[in-house]
């Protein structure tokens, strides 16, 4: 790590420790810091204590991304093939669950969600996806259990109360189209437990997001909750939309605005582009995803040397993304995010 990096890292991991944690309600017109899977580059991702850390670290909004058990709870986890993110393939009673399925047009072995009823699904422990990348995070493995929406609902809710701000859900629906074509459909799902939860409206501290489009359509149809279009390389796994490319033109974006509230590109695709203005253009805002510290996922000129697991200057690339106006951020290290979020705002304008 440069010498450089080094001071600035110790200069935010400074503020973390002496600041106040700040939330939503400090940031009424400021860009809200969501934590990715939660605080995942510190924890397992998607383990109710990564939620835990990233509330800690100042987070306005902790990330589920939502997939169904075989009785239809929805659970928090990335995929629903779960050998790379628990313990399963050492359960032996679980052995002959392993199989091939096609998700979204590709072929993929493993343990799914979709076999597992809950009560299966809780005897099973979370484990780090990248160790190679956190190994920290691996010594972690075994101690956590895979998370329901619910459980992380209660959690922000408590800890809302207990820290005296605002802490949102951004949760993700996975996969709905080939969750619907196997008997667990989902969106329904997810907006009745918000509702239950009392949250129905644009004023909820919720986002729902999706890879997808009709299903964004038609949630929208269902509440008032503020949708996230999210965008990539590559279409849409329903096929609604040619590509993601089309859906980022000004024609595209205003066709987006008609049914959600903001979009979720990939970060690269706000870095030097006009996709920030041209959004806020169509009305929509502006949270890329993800902002990482390891070297393997920073842009060059902010990575620290050649190892891939290194950590570089993760603030200098979302001040970057600042600058270009952006409205929120996703981030596995949402301490890092807050301080530079805050080292931002007290910049003075020139």
């Amino acid at each position: 790590m440069h010498g450089g990096v080094l001071l600035r890292t110790a200069i935010i991991l400074a503020a973390l420790a002496c600041a106040p944690a700040i939330g939503q309600e400090a940031r009424v017109d400021r860009p809200i810091v969501i934590a990715h899977r939660g605080a995942s580059g510190e924890r397992p991702e998607h383990t109710l204590a990564a939620y835990e850390l990233a509330i800690e670290r100042g987070a306005d909004f902790i990330e589920p991304d939502l997939v169904p058990t075989k009785d239809d709870v929805l659970v928090a986890r990335h995929e629903n093939e779960i050998g790379g993110t628990t313990d399963v393939a050492k359960h032996p009673e679980f052995a002959a669950r392993r199989t091939t399925k096609t998700i979204d047009g590709t072929s993929i072995t493993g343990w799914f969600v979709e076999d597992f009823t809950l009560a299966e699904m809780k005897t099973l422990r979370a484990q780090e996806r990248i160790p190679e990348l956190r190994p920290g995070n691996a010594t972690y493995d075994g101690r956590f259990a895979v998370p329901t929406l619910a459980e992380i609902i209660a959690l922000a809710k408590r800890r809302s109360k207990e820290t005296g701000r605002t802490i949102g859900i951004y949760p993700e629906t996975k996969h709905p189209t080939y969750f619907a074509s196997v008997g667990h459909p989902t969106d329904a799902r997810l907006v009745a437990q918000l509702k239950a939860a009392g949250w129905d409206s644009p004023s909820a501290p919720v986002f729902i997001q999706s890879f997808e489009v009709d299903n964004l359509k038609r949630i929208h149809a269902m509440t008032g909750i503020r949708l996230i279009q999210l965008m990539d390389d590559g279409a849409p796994a329903d096929g609604a939309v040619p590509s993601y490319a089309a859906m980022g033109t000004p024609a595209g974006l205003a066709a987006v605005a008609r049914y959600a509230w903001g979009i979720g590109p990939n970060k690269a695709a706000v870095d030097g582009t006009t996709l920030v203005a041209d959004a806020h253009a169509a009305g929509l805002r502006v949270h890329p995803w993800t902002y990482r510290a390891e070297n393997r996922f920073l842009p060059p000129r902010f990575a620290s040397g050649t190892d891939p697991a290194a950590h570089g200057d993760l603030a200098g690339e979302i001040t970057a993304a600042l600058a270009l106006g952006i409205d929120g951020f996703f981030t596995d290290y949402p301490g890092i995010g807050v301080a530079a979020l805050d080292a931002a705002a007290r910049k003075p304008v020139k």
